[in-house]
């Protein structure tokens, strides 16, 4: 059906394209290497055919395929153009693993891909892999999902006795930082219905997501000479360390699947006088979200009380809401 070096090529394209997302920038994109991809694809939904193709001013890329002559509801594909700041994307190599055997994927003289620790390998056995060469992200989330949706729109062009109904399709920028639909185009995108084509295995199809926050935790402290510090200083970063220890044991992502929620704490930096914690908070159920920010805020208000006040501040921002809630609204 598909031109297999075709898709690979494309792929390889989009991979090579940095677009690592910042969570310390506030524009958007948060990056400027993002704009890269975003135009590129821009010019690439022109040049396949597909209608309607904009750019807009926050790096969004839209486009339409046209109905062929089958009335349908409006129907969209999204996919996002970032990849993950937690590790390089950056001179991306793809290395392509034909007719996968099995064994262990040697990337590099360090890395490996074994699949006695991931054991999902062994789901693709025979079949071709791409992987990096194990110093960076590969970038398949979500450069996959914007390969596959670029690739069966210019199918259906080239195929128009595949009748359809109309396609909108949209890549978006900064879904790792949380921001993918901060600046989204809803109203001129027109989609009766979208679905993300982002991760997961093949076949599956998600009706729901977790609810997301991001928190903050900033804790103050007060830099005196070691040799004269006893009664006198406050070890900022002793604070972040006695702060996470207050994190319900058994809530985080390596101890839960499924519908339960956790807390993970993403990086801690800082000094005696300053230091800063980041966490996400997620739970399918908003009430059960509310209660984990309540924690947080508790753990903090057990800070202030033994520190003195403004040791410790939290802030909490909101990222996303679990989509089933509005698709059973919605009905």
């Amino acid at each position: 059906m598909f031109d297999e070096e075709a898709l690979f090529q494309r792929f390889r394209t989009y991979a090579e394209i940095e677009t690592t997302s910042d969570e310390s920038s506030a524009t958007s994109p948060s990056a400027a290497c993002e704009w890269d991809l975003a135009r590129h694809l821009f010019e690439e939904l022109k040049r396949i055919g597909m209608k309607e193709a904009a750019l807009t001013p926050e790096g969004y890329v839209t486009a339409v395929l046209p109905a062929n002559g089958k009335s349908a509801s409006v129907f969209g594909l999204i996919a996002h153009m970032d990849t993950s700041p937690e590790a390089s994307g950056a001179h991306v190599k793809v290395e392509r693993h034909e007719q996968y055997d099995g064994g262990v994927l040697m990337l590099n003289e360090k890395t490996v891909l074994d699949p006695k620790e991931f054991p999902e390998l062994l789901r693709y056995k025979g079949q071709t892999i791409l992987t990096s060469d194990g110093t960076t992200l590969l970038g398949g989330d979500d450069k996959a999902g914007i390969c596959a949706i670029v690739s069966a729109c210019e199918y259906l062009l080239c195929h128009p006795e595949r009748k359809h109904g109309e396609v909108r399709v949209a890549f978006t920028p900064d879904e790792e930082i949380g921001r993918g639909t901060a600046h989204f185009p809803l109203e001129s995108f027109g989609a009766d219905y979208a679905y993300t084509v982002d991760g997961g295995e093949l076949g599956e199809l998600s009706y729901e997501t977790f609810n997301a926050c991001g928190a903050k935790a900033v804790f103050h402290g007060v830099s005196v000479h070691p040799g004269e510090a006893k009664h006198k200083m406050r070890n900022a970063v002793a604070l972040a360390a006695e702060w996470l220890a207050m994190l319900p044991a058994g809530e985080r992502p390596e101890y839960t699947e499924g519908r339960e929620g956790f807390y993970h704490a993403l990086s801690i930096r800082g000094t005696v006088e300053e230091a800063e914690v980041e966490l996400i908070l997620r739970d399918h159920e908003e009430e059960k979200l509310d209660r984990r920010k309540d924690v947080l805020r508790a753990m903090t208000a057990v800070m202030n009380a033994k520190y003195g006040a403004g040791a410790a501040e939290l802030r909490l921002k909101d990222s996303y809401r679990n989509m089933r809630s509005y698709i059973l609204a919605a009905f």
